[in-house]
């Protein structure tokens, strides 16, 4: 179960104290950074346990069946261990069967439910339970915010919600249809964290390249000069804002959309990361017509090939579902097919769930459960072959790291990540002991690495 989050420094001892978990994904995280921002500016602390704190908030997830049931289970000890919770988050916007709020109709007892960003709204409940304290020494905050990363790299929530109607997910029921963050916010905010510190920008959406679309890609302006709200015209902006403080900037949840294109040349040239990570979640074009996805496989196998064209240093990170109902045994082994042709480096799979409120549920042609498991070991057990395979290319290459993890300055060696390897998602790079005494890693730094090894799904480097 996932600990209360000490984000706040010591503060006055007459600051009330909140708890707060943060479930799901980097999305929530946003959220969650939100609050807790806000929560510091306003003069409250957070604590490490439950105990002792005046009220907890558990940002949730209910995306899927476990995560609702960890979400559930959070509240339950929560409320078990304080008594006083207010739930955001996307299990907040979920329906019961009976058209009631499941956290009420599980948890009674807690003190308010939302959904997802929904700052204020949270505010407001805290504000009703444990009044906000008056305090102006404790009001300055970060200019980048609370942040629950590691100080050297930061999401980035580019929009909210989405406007695809897929038949597997309930997201835009819980987050809603696209809302794009004006483009001055968001390039605000990335200033603010690389001149706090952070090498590595992480933009995160739910659809990062419809970014725009519900404005109609209006002008905005930062700097004084006009920028269009759209995917290009943003990344752009980012990857000058990133050279000049010498980091990273990676892009998550890009759907294959043709101007995707546009963006290869910007890796090519090394302003952002030639990686992207693209959710196809399957590729025969019957399956994905079910899925109501928005491109078809043969499509997607072209734009790859024409990604690797352009920058042939692309990684390439992707999420599929096997199993979905009605999949064939000869759609599913035109999936593994697709894995192998596209050489996709990274890529996770999850035996097809249904989901309460999904319209795949309605859907005929069911699987047995031990099906759907069977043909996940079997798509990873492909995707292993071809990741492996892809990463024994790296022997011999020298790469830079961005360095996680360094004991004793890294004279026993550290963990890191190259521009393959996003964070908690993707494979690291095991670093040696220098060969030097004179080498000192630093955490947050950019270090350069001999790959000399291939370990599972991680490289392995000698630090030069």
């Amino acid at each position: 179960m996932s600990e209360p989050i000490d984000a706040v420094t010591a503060a006055p001892t007459h600051a009330p104290t909140i708890g707060f978990v943060s479930l799901g994904c980097p999305k929530a995280l946003t959220d969650s950074e939100l609050i807790l921002t806000q929560l510091s500016a306003e003069g409250y602390q957070t604590s490490k346990t439950y105990q002792g704190a005046d009220l907890v908030i558990v940002n949730t997830c209910g995306f899927i069946d476990d995560a609702v049931k960890e979400s559930l289970d959070a509240i339950g000890e929560a409320l078990a261990e304080n008594g006083k919770v207010i739930v955001t988050g996307c299990l907040g916007a979920r329906t019961s069967t009976d058209g009631g709020n499941m956290v009420r109709e599980v948890h009674p007892k807690v003190l308010a439910v939302t959904g997802p960003h929904a700052t204020q709204e949270v505010m407001d409940a805290v504000h009703q339970h444990v009044p906000k304290p008056h305090d102006p020494f404790v009001d300055l905050v970060p200019a980048a915010g609370i942040k629950l990363t590691p100080k050297h790299y930061a999401y980035l929530k580019i929009s909210e919600g989405c406007n695809h109607r897929c038949t597997f997910c309930i997201i835009p029921s819980l987050r809603g249809d696209l809302v794009s963050r004006p483009v001055g916010d968001v390039l605000n905010e990335a200033k603010a964290l690389f001149e706090g510190g952070v090498k590595e920008l992480l933009v995160v959406s739910q659809d990062t390249s419809a970014y725009g679309v519900d404005v109609k890609y209006r002008t905005g302006f930062w700097n004084g000069a006009p920028v269009k709200t759209r995917m290009l015209d943003l990344v752009a902006q980012l990857g000058e804002l990133a050279r000049a403080h010498g980091a990273w900037v990676r892009l998550h949840y890009v759907y294959p959309y043709p101007h995707v294109d546009e963006v290869i040349p910007l890796m090519a040239e090394g302003l952002v990361l030639p990686y992207l990570d693209v959710p196809f979640q399957h590729a025969h074009p019957e399956v994905l017509r079910r899925m109501k996805r928005p491109a078809s496989g043969e499509r997607n196998l072209e734009r790859i090939q024409r990604w690797r064209e352009l920058c042939p240093e692309i990684v390439i990170r992707s999420t599929f579902i096997a199993g979905f109902p009605g999949e064939t045994e000869d759609e599913f082994a035109y999936l593994l097919d697709f894995l192998q042709e596209a050489q996709i480096d990274r890529a996770g799979c999850f035996a097809y769930s249904p989901v309460e409120g999904a319209t795949a549920n309605d859907l005929a042609g069911a699987l047995p459960d031990a099906v759907r498991e069977k043909r996940r070991a079997r798509f990873m057990a492909v995707a292993e072959q071809v990741s492996v395979a892809r990463l024994q290319r790296r022997v011999g290459q020298v790469m830079q790291v961005l360095v996680d993890h360094a004991p004793a300055m890294g004279r026993k060696g550290g963990v890191g990540r190259s521009y393959a390897d996003a964070p908690e998602i993707d494979g690291t790079v095991r670093l040696l002991p220098p060969a030097k005494a004179s080498t000192r890693l630093t955490v947050g730094g950019f270090a350069r690495a001999r790959i000399v090894a291939v370990d599972g799904h991680d490289l392995v480097g000698e630090p030069i």
